[in-house]
């Protein structure tokens, strides 16, 4: 039998962060585990969310602060780890939270998950954190650790950013990534439209406003979406603003016979799908066979069926099963190091590393190079990234038109015109400028 405190915010919390670390999940889908549990009571739902969001993003700065009370913070059980970064993220961030009830749960649960041993540390620590005080940031003086305790990123990254964007947005940057990630939805155009997707939200007391993004998005404030009825009913999917934006650029026609070589989980796909409704159809490929069905559920849950055809099959393969110049448009939404979501998946940002975006680049180029043959002549090939270093976004252009000269890089534009008095051909949207995820979009037309 579960037990009172097995059903608390903060018990859930240290549970699921030790699960997101252990086993390199992404935390994302492990609240929203949670959260479709039903295990916790409505009113603890965000202070649950809080805490495990809150700590992941904060961990760099939560560590600094416990440092000076750990004699090896390496030889501690990660779940003990867990608990005293929650506990000391509520006394450092949660003004509204009573220091008695923070002391109080995260002894009861040290006593429930660990022994009287664990329970007589974990207090010893809290109560000397109250007696000495944190420790301030001010204090560093290395420029590069300070930003990087401030907002707990990686040095190396924190360098990379500086070094390609300059101090000042750099920094900029990096704090906003430590908000809270909005909720955004997109709409089916194909059977519903903005004002009735509001009005049914509104009706289960979701309330929503409208995207500064995209005029295909909302932006929800509260609310579990996929237990929406709009959403059960396919007239709306999850999506973040920028994500939608790649589609968008496409510039689709209802008879353009499209390619999607990265297609998981489908949100791309079925914004494709929505568009193509005369003759037109959308072959979505992954390299997952069992993440086909994710697409599929997608494609099926917003009556797009008639338009899509999944395949299982490496991007980089796909010139052994399509002909050249088949696809009048093809997307590339190519795997990166996804740092342009460090809002919504903090974790990334501990996972990864300089070599990694290396490999990746490589491997990005290489399904560039293979998706190119496969456009038709005056075809578009649209790549787009979920992150916002250079080595995954422009240099891999610049590499792909060097080597393809019947190609040209033109201008990526978006419905709402955004960052319309740029100079360079590519977008990228920062997560500080609209307060969506980080992301890139390069247009290529295949020259007649």
């Amino acid at each position: 039998m579960t037990s009172k405190i097995e059903k608390s915010a903060r018990y859930l919390a240290v549970r699921d962060l030790t699960r997101i670390e252990k086993e390199s999940s992404y935390s994302n889908k492990v609240v929203d585990q949670t959260l479709e549990s039903q295990l916790l009571l409505d009113r603890d739902v965000n202070l649950y969310t809080n805490l495990v969001y809150g700590t992941i993003q904060n961990k760099l700065t939560l560590d600094f602060y416990l440092k000076p009370f750990l004699k090896d913070p390496n030889k501690l059980d990660l779940w003990v780890k867990q608990l005293l970064r929650i506990s000391v993220y509520q006394m450092a961030y949660l003004d509204r939270v009573p220091q008695h009830a923070i002391f109080n749960e995260a002894i009861e649960i040290s006593k429930q998950m660990g022994h009287e041993g664990t329970r007589r540390f974990v207090t010893g620590v809290l109560h000397a954190i109250t007696r000495k005080g944190l420790s301030t940031v001010s204090e560093i003086d290395d420029p590069i650790k300070k930003i990087s305790v401030q907002t707990s990123t990686p040095e190396w990254l924190v360098k990379k950013l500086n070094d390609e964007l300059g101090k000042d947005k750099t920094d900029s940057l990096l704090k906003s990534t430590l908000q809270t990630p909005k909720q955004s939805i997109r709409i089916n155009s194909r059977t519903s439209s903005l004002a009735e997707v509001q009005d049914s939200l509104k009706k289960q007391e979701i309330t929503t406003s409208e995207s500064r993004v995209s005029p295909s998005a909302l932006v929800v404030h509260g609310g579990f979406i996929p237990q929406s009825a709009a959403y059960k009913a396919g007239k709306i999917t999850v999506q973040d603003e920028s994500a939608i934006l790649s589609v968008e650029s496409m510039k689709l026609k209802p008879d353009d016979q499209v390619l999607d070589v990265c297609a998981a989980p489908g949100g791309k796909t079925t914004q494709i799908a929505e568009k193509l409704t005369g003759t037109g159809h959308v072959d979505a490929l992954d390299i997952h066979k069992n993440k086909l069905r994710l697409i599929q559920r997608n494609v099926e849950r917003m009556h797009l069926s008639g338009s899509v055809t999944t395949r299982a099959l490496d991007a980089r393969k796909s010139g052994t099963v399509f002909s050249t110049e088949t696809f009048d448009k093809i997307l590339v939404d190519a795997p990166c190091s996804g740092l342009g979501l460090l809002r919504r998946k903090p974790e990334i940002k501990y996972e990864k590393n300089a070599t990694d975006i290396l490999k990746l680049a490589q491997i990005q180029l290489e399904i560039l190079q293979a998706a190119a043959p496969l456009v038709k002549k005056g075809g578009q090939l649209t790549y787009s990234t979920c992150t916002i270093l250079n080595d995954e976004n422009q240099s891999v252009i610049d590499k792909f038109l060097a080597e393809n000269s019947d190609f040209a890089q033109i201008k990526t534009e978006t419905n709402l015109q955004l960052k319309k008095q740029r100079t360079e051909s590519s977008l990228t949207l920062y997560p500080d400028d609209y307060g969506s995820d980080g992301f890139f979009i390069a247009t290529l037309v295949k020259q007649k």
